[in-house]
């Protein structure tokens, strides 16, 4: 069994920074990818970033402000996000893909709300 946890949330003005954590723990699995997810009050879950062995993409409305990395020994990705709006408000979920060498699957963390004043 694998788990996700996240932290790093908060209350941050409009312009500022924050950076979240999402530890995977468990034991006998490789990380396909891993991803942030974000959802904000009345609207759709949304896809943020992702990061694989093959690089990361970015959602449109994230490029070029959040970054993602990945710690691959300490099976931890970070989304770095810079330049925050208050349209950023959002409890965000990390997500992981991964697989045991013969079936993947996926996992959600808890969800940590990050809140951007005007």
């Amino acid at each position: 069994q694998v788990q996700l946890v996240e932290s790093g949330g908060g209350l941050v003005q409009a312009g500022g920074s924050l950076r979240l954590s999402c530890a995977a723990s468990g034991s006998g699995f490789s990380i396909n990818s891993m991803n942030w997810y974000r959802q904000a009050p009345g609207k759709q879950r949304e896809w943020v970033a992702t990061v694989t062995s093959g690089g990361t993409n970015y959602g449109d409305s994230v490029k070029g402000r959040f970054n993602i990395s990945i710690d691959n020994a300490k099976n931890t990705v970070y989304l770095q996000m810079n330049s925050l709006k208050p349209e950023d408000t959002a409890v965000y979920y990390c997500h992981a893909g991964i697989t045991n060498g013969l079936v993947v699957f996926s996992y959600w963390g808890q969800g940590t709300q990050v809140t951007v004043s005007s």
